[in-house]
């Protein structure tokens, strides 16, 4: 069984905070994961027109959707530190960019690859600009049909990017476990004929464990110190504990998969020395 690549997602569950950032860096390299994840926005671009001026209630008081947008945006001052701590603690780290602006942002940085979100599955403007990085591209397929998977794999791959890697995602926070479908891994992978992998937004662990059972090589987890604290995505996010015993299951599955050969193990023959009878 190859190896599983396990993804941190820290995304914004710093709060705009690097010392949270670094805790969250720190917990994911002790727990054996390969690379943490943030997002990258810039948010005059991203945030809707309708939605800039939306007061909203924070930890900083009240503050229009824009201005909390702003806030919680890491720039190249945060990113450089956030650079050198993954390189001290022997992890990965990239971002999804939201858009053409902070993907030329990232690509001041020696990451590992792309990872485009759900939300910019059809963006295909952003997805050409992503192939010209030359980088692998992992996409989530979340709140997506059939046909824009379809149109977003036919824009990567006529670009002339052949490293994907396709997540199947459901979007939800937090994603109801009777709505998962893990057998969508088996139907990208026939279907595509890439690399698929699995992003999940449910409370449970053992789904991600299952998903690689159905063929994912790639797992991707959002990340908190806490479910409660305050921000969207906390609530679907794996805990420092709930992400060691992940880990854990994910590398116990790897070692317990074999190679489907029947045959009597080394720890067996003695056993059956003992124990058989003709």
């Amino acid at each position: 069984m190859k190896r599983t690549f396990v993804i941190a997602e820290i995304g914004i569950n710093h709060n705009g905070d690097l010392k949270t950032a670094k805790r969250l860096i720190d917990i994911s390299a002790a727990a054996g994961c390969d690379a943490v994840k943030f997002q990258k926005r810039n948010p005059d671009v991203c945030v809707p027109e309708h939605q800039k001026s939306v007061i909203r209630d924070t930890p900083w008081g009240k503050m229009t959707y824009l201005d909390y947008k702003k806030k919680i945006e890491f720039g190249k001052e945060e990113y450089d530190e956030i650079d050198e701590h993954c390189r001290l603690n022997g992890i990965a780290w990239s971002a999804s960019p939201w858009d053409k602006d902070s993907l030329d942002f990232l690509s001041q940085y020696d990451i590992p690859f792309i990872k485009l979100a759900s939300a910019s599955l059809t963006n295909h403007g952003l997805l050409i600009k992503a192939c010209l990085t030359g980088k692998k591209i992992i996409i989530s397929t979340g709140m997506s049909s059939e046909k824009e998977i379809d149109n977003a794999v036919r824009v990567l791959k006529d670009n002339q990017l052949n490293d994907i890697a396709i997540l199947h995602c459901n979007s939800s926070y937090p994603a109801p476990i009777e709505e998962l479908n893990l057998s969508c891994i088996k139907t990208l992978k026939e279907k595509y004929g890439c690399e698929v992998g699995y992003s999940g937004h449910e409370f449970r662990l053992g789904t991600s464990v299952a998903a690689i059972y159905m063929g994912a090589t790639i797992i991707e987890r959002h990340v908190t110190l806490d479910r409660t604290m305050w921000g969207s995505d906390h609530m679907a996010s794996v805990e420092p504990q709930g992400l060691f015993k992940l880990v854990r299951g994910i590398r116990e599955l790897e070692s317990a998969y074999g190679d489907g050969q029947i045959s009597v193990t080394e720890t067996e023959k003695e056993v059956r020395k003992k124990l058989r009878r003709s």
